[in-house]
C-alpha cells in the first residue's frame, strides 16, 4: 500500500516572489514522506497551471514567467496519487509587483536662510515599491544616515546654517527592491537672507514726519500768510 501523503511544501527555488516584469521563477513541490509515483499539481487561484508527475522522490519543479499582472497572485500545488481521490496541498506563495521608484523632489519650507538659523529639507518619491531608502547629499557628500521609509512619506532632515559653506547645493537620492535602480532629486539651493538695517525704520520715520510738516505748512499757508498780505495793502 502506498504511504500516506503529507501536505507538499511549496518553495522557491529561483527567483523572488517581489518580481519585476517579465522575470523567470522556479517553484519546488515534493511530499514529504509519499510512496512514488506521486501527481504534482501547481494551481493559480484555484485554476490548474502544470501537472507533472514524479515516479521518484524528486520534487516537481515548475518554472513560470511573470509577464503581465495575470500572472500575480497566490499559488498552490496539489499531491496525490494517480487513480485516487482527494490530494493534499501545499502552503501558498503570493507573487508581487515591484515598481522602480520615480526621481524623487528634494524641497523645503523655505529657499531662504540665515546663519545661526535651523532649516528642513524633504526628499520623496511619488512612485515606486515600498519600503523605499533615501540619502541626503551637499555636493558629493552624504550628510545623513540612510532613511528608510515604510510608509508613502518623505523622508525629512534637519540643517543648522552654521556658515557660508552650509549655502551650498543639496541634493537626495531614492531607491528600493528594484535592482539597478537609483533616481537623483533636484539641485536645492538655500539663498542668503537680507539682514534687515535697524536704520531703517529711523529712516521711513523721519521721512513722514518731514511729509506731515510739509503738508502742515501748506495747509497753514491760507489762514496766516494770505491774511497777513492784505492786511498789509
Amino acid at each position: 500500500f502506498p504511504e500516506k501523503l503529507s501536505n507538499p511544501k511549496l518553495v522557491l527555488v529561483q527567483g523572488t516572489v517581489n518580481v519585476v516584469m517579465k522575470q523567470n521563477v522556479t517553484l519546488s513541490c515534493l511530499s514529504e514522506p509519499g510512496s512514488p509515483p506521486v501527481r504534482y499539481t501547481l494551481f493559480k487561484h484555484n485554476q490548474q497551471v502544470s501537472a507533472l508527475n514524479r515516479s521518484d522522490l524528486t520534487p516537481a519543479l515548475f518554472t513560470l514567467t511573470i509577464s503581465s499582472a495575470s500572472d500575480l497572485g497566490q499559488y498552490k500545488c496539489k499531491a496525490e496519487y494517480n487513480n485516487s481521490s482527494g490530494g493534499r496541498y501545499s502552503n501558498s506563495l503570493n507573487f508581487t509587483f515591484i515598481e522602480p521608484v520615480s526621481k524623487p523632489v528634494l524641497s523645503s519650507p523655505t529657499s531662504q536662510a540665515k546663519k545661526g538659523q535651523n532649516v528642513t529639507l524633504s526628499c520623496f518619491s511619488e512612485n515606486g515599491s515600498l519600503p523605499i531608502t533615501y540619502l541626503f547629499f551637499k555636493g558629493t557628500q552624504n550628510i545623513s544616515p540612510q532613511k528608510t521609509m515604510q510608509k508613502r512619506e518623505a523622508a525629512v532632515i534637519f540643517l543648522f546654517i552654521n556658515s557660508l559653506s552650509d549655502f551650498g547645493t543639496y541634493k537626495c537620492k531614492a531607491n528600493n527592491s528594484f535592482p539597478n535602480n537609483t533616481k537623483y532629486s533636484n539641485a536645492f539651493n538655500f539663498t542668503l537672507a537680507e539682514e534687515k538695517s535697524h536704520s531703517q525704520p529711523l529712516i521711513i520715520s523721519l521721512g513722514l514726519i518731514l511729509l506731515l510738516l510739509i503738508t502742515g505748512l501748506a495747509l497753514a499757508i491760507p489762514f496766516f500768510i494770505i491774511p497777513f498780505y492784505k492786511a498789509s495793502e
